[in-house]
């Protein structure tokens, strides 16, 4: 269950951020993650409420925006579709996946007091 380490990365670094505005209190938090980073989504929500108590993201909600998998040839650039196999059909070559793995944490919306 590796979504409660990837919560509590994601407490870390908001807490990192936060720490340059004293007083500041943490109202949402966008992730973006792919479909293919092997996130269960769920568990991640359900990790997200248990462990945020009593850190800056006590009072925080999670908006996370899913990514689909997009492959694409390394050398000519050209998208493979979805579903199909995963070769350049000018080339020849193997796909390459471009966006749908990943975990980013795009925006922290906070209210800092004296900014």
């Amino acid at each position: 269950m590796h979504e409660y380490s990837i919560v509590a990365s994601l407490i870390d670094r908001v807490q990192q951020e936060a720490t340059a505005y004293e007083g500041a209190r943490v109202h949402r938090l966008y992730v973006k993650i792919g479909e293919l980073a092997g996130v269960e989504i769920d568990l991640l929500k359900t990790a997200f409420d248990t462990f945020r108590e009593r850190t800056i993201c006590d009072e925080a909600e999670l908006t996370i925006n899913t990514v689909a998998p997009i492959w694409a040839c390394p050398s000519c650039e050209r998208s493979v579709e979805r579903g199909s196999i995963l070769r350049c059909d000018s080339c020849g070559r193997p796909a390459k996946m471009t966006q749908g793995d990943e975990i980013i944490l795009e925006r922290i919306e906070m209210e800092a007091p004296d900014v």
